[in-house]
């Protein structure tokens, strides 16, 4: 993965920061942890384009929504004065993530819904020929939705091999830790027992991931599954890992605490780079 990619991810969770700050809302934490499997996906891996066979994206995820519009904002699917409008009245760009949004081909936001739309899309391509690929990027909470399971399960059973779930594991929900609302360790392992090929990663190694993703699928195989370890609020040290965070808007205080620590941890990537 480029360098570009890296600098990406910066400017993800930047724009997170700052629209969730001028729009005052919440969901900043969940929308963070995910900014640089977007910036994988976004930096080079994803096929783009007008055209049928470009590939799919699924934010099943739907409250992460300002992460995947500032990665099209970056990647320049949607312009900044259309970001502008996040969560104003008369937006199209809501607090989950509707198709009428340039480079969204599906709404979403009821969660665990997600992967159901992804398997029906990969289904749907290889029946018309296409050499698309179908990514679901899913939460570790909504594996506590019966739904889920039912299309792990149809996947596997018609080997969806162009399909790839990752699953953003940061072991937090709206309301606590999911070990304590429903632990479903081995997580890895179940997915395997029904029937898919299972790999996990840093979710933060935007270089891995990009890697690793970017693997051309066969049509009918396993589907796959990365694991994605994340660490929700990744970038803001008073939000890594607080369920609160979920919810809460920022402060003028949690505003600059934030812009100051991104900017300091992106400067000293950006050595370690060089």
């Amino acid at each position: 993965m480029t360098s570009d990619a890296h600098t990406l991810a910066h400017r993800i969770r930047r724009t997170v920061i700052e629209q969730s700050y001028r729009a005052h809302v919440g969901h900043i934490g969940s929308a963070l942890c995910i900014a640089d499997l977007l910036a994988a996906l976004y930096g080079g891996v994803l096929r783009t384009g007008d055209g049928p066979d470009r590939d799919r994206m699924i934010l099943s995820k739907g409250h992460a929504a300002l992460a995947l519009y500032a990665a099209l904002e970056a990647s320049g699917r949607i312009s900044r004065a259309t970001l502008d409008t996040f969560c104003a009245d008369g937006t199209a760009l809501g607090a989950h993530p509707e198709h009428v949004v340039a480079g969204i081909d599906f709404s979403t936001g009821s969660l665990g819904q997600g992967l159901s739309i992804g398997a029906g899309a990969a289904l749907a391509a290889r029946m018309q020929g296409s050499q698309r690929r179908t990514f679901v990027l899913l939460s570790d909470a909504e594996m506590n939705e019966g739904s889920v399971w039912e299309a792990v399960m149809f996947a596997a059973h018609q080997q969806l091999g162009r399909l790839i779930a990752i699953l953003d594991l940061n072991g937090q929900q709206a309301l606590g830790y999911t070990r304590d609302v429903l632990d479903l360790d081995p997580i890895a392992e179940r997915w395997r027992n029904f029937g898919w090929t299972v790999e996990e990663l840093d979710g933060h190694d935007v270089d891995v991931l990009g890697e690793r993703l970017d693997v051309e699928p066969e049509a009918r195989a396993k589907p796959r599954l990365i694991v994605a370890r994340t660490t929700f609020g990744k970038g803001v040290s008073y939000m890594q890992s607080r369920i609160e965070w979920h919810y809460l808007p920022m402060s003028e205080e949690h505003f600059s605490q934030a812009m100051e620590e991104l900017e300091m941890e992106s400067a000293a990537e950006q050595g370690a780079r060089a």
